[in-house]
């Protein structure tokens, strides 16, 4: 089968494979108990170390091409509400954890966090930080919006606590951006990079490929321009068309898509461009830099991918996930709360948790799972059968750590 024929059979939507079973496994039969339950249980598995989400839901104008859980700014009031939801979840869920586990990972998700004024979401870490220890050098993350954070909003944010930056700007072509409806940064990027390099933040730089007017040498000339960032990441999604999902995508189906083919080359460009420069392939779709700490970790066979994207197996943990829309990735099930905001909020100010799915793995599928968690990070897998058990080998010569 030659490539035009790979790329024909094997371009076409699937689910989310950053879990497995994927989410459209996931019931609406799982319920809050057994939230609750598994919460409990989580305290005995591995890994032992805690990974929080937060999802910030709004946005102040909404991207055509996102299939992200996202929504308009709402009302003060309402977005007010929400955050005090955030706190009486948070202190349910964590209520049912050891207190002797530690943080390693804090990621703030959207939606758009940076919406928020800067002392909520140094508050809401704050909280958070103070039910637990964390590891040596945790990762606090955020994601943000570079079109609508001036210089004071980035100064602010690399005060509050965070060392991770994940600036979404997704194209440097006005035209891409115009028709996609993504406002391009209003501070250059060269200076943000230095705001936030002077307290010491590590930058992310995420672009999308696939979007309409976008050709292989448009993206090309949009990673070179990135390139001279110095980005200590760049991470090159590829678009996922599902109007279903997310019905505003339709608007960009009368400007029309790149084909098949030329999306591909837009990967391949990048890639040669990159590897070029000095970064390294990590996974699927991120670069690092030699010295990041995926590439150890990639070389030492200990690399990780959860929701949050890539990380080690120092800086993971089961992920709790709080808000609107957020799942949470425990040892032996999947949890998402609800996707109405209105509902969520309700569920929560109502003493509950706010489950609307969920799936409980069975011990196959926790094997399954990690064999492709290993193929999608670190690459070679060894399988040995014994008569009770499976045993997977990844160059540590220990089974994975997810199974001990």
């Amino acid at each position: 089968m030659d490539v035009r024929n790979l790329i024909k059979k094997y371009n076409v939507p699937v689910p989310r494979y950053t879990s497995y079973p994927p989410a459209n496994y996931f019931t609406e039969e799982f319920t809050n108990r057994q939230y609750e339950e598994a919460l409990i249980n989580s305290n005995q598995e591995t890994p032992r170390h805690i990974s929080f989400y937060i999802h910030i839901p709004f946005c102040r104008q909404l991207c055509h091409y996102c299939g992200c859980n996202s929504i308009a700014m709402m009302k003060q009031n309402v977005v007010d509400e929400y955050i005090r939801c955030l706190y009486l979840e948070i202190d349910k869920v964590v209520s049912y954890l050891d207190k002797s586990r530690k943080i390693s990972q804090i990621h703030f998700g959207g939606g758009t966090p940076t919406v928020l004024p800067i002392a909520v979401l140094k508050e809401l870490i704050d909280h958070l930080l103070s039910s637990f220890d964390t590891i040596d050098d945790p990762e606090i993350a955020i994601e943000c919006h570079p079109g609508f954070a001036d210089e004071t909003c980035w100064l602010q944010l690399a005060q509050a606590g965070f060392n991770r930056f994940s600036l979404g700007v997704q194209d440097l072509n006005e035209q891409v951006l115009k028709v996609v409806n993504r406002k391009s940064s209003i501070v250059p990027l060269n200076t943000i990079f230095d705001i936030l390099r002077d307290k010491g933040g590590q930058i992310n730089l995420d672009l999308l490929y696939g979007l309409p007017l976008q050709t292989a040498e448009s993206f090309a000339h949009t990673v070179e321009t990135a390139v001279t960032l110095s980005p200590d990441r760049l991470v090159t999604f590829s678009y996922g068309h599902v109007p279903w999902v997310n019905s505003r995508q339709k608007i960009l189906e009368k400007t029309g898509f790149p084909t098949g083919e030329e999306k591909s080359k837009m990967f391949e460009v990048a890639q040669t461009i990159l590897t070029s420069r000095g970064y390294q392939a990590i996974g699927m779709d991120h670069f690092v830099k030699e010295e990041d700490e995926l590439f150890r970790a990639l070389q030492d066979k200990t690399l990780h991918r959860n929701f949050q994207g890539y990380c080690t197996r120092r800086t993971t943990g089961q992920v709790y996930a709080f808000g609107v829309t957020g799942i949470s990735q425990l040892a032996s099930s999947y949890i998402q709360n609800q996707k109405d905001i209105l509902s969520y909020m309700e569920q929560i100010k109502s003493g509950t948790l706010a489950v609307t799915k969920g799936y409980a793995l069975s011990r196959e599928e926790q094997i399954t799972r990690c064999v492709i968690q290993e193929l999608m990070c670190n690459l070679p897998v060894g399988l040995i059968r014994c008569g009770f058990c499976i045993w997977i080998f990844t160059g540590r010569n220990k089974e994975c750590d997810s199974l001990e």
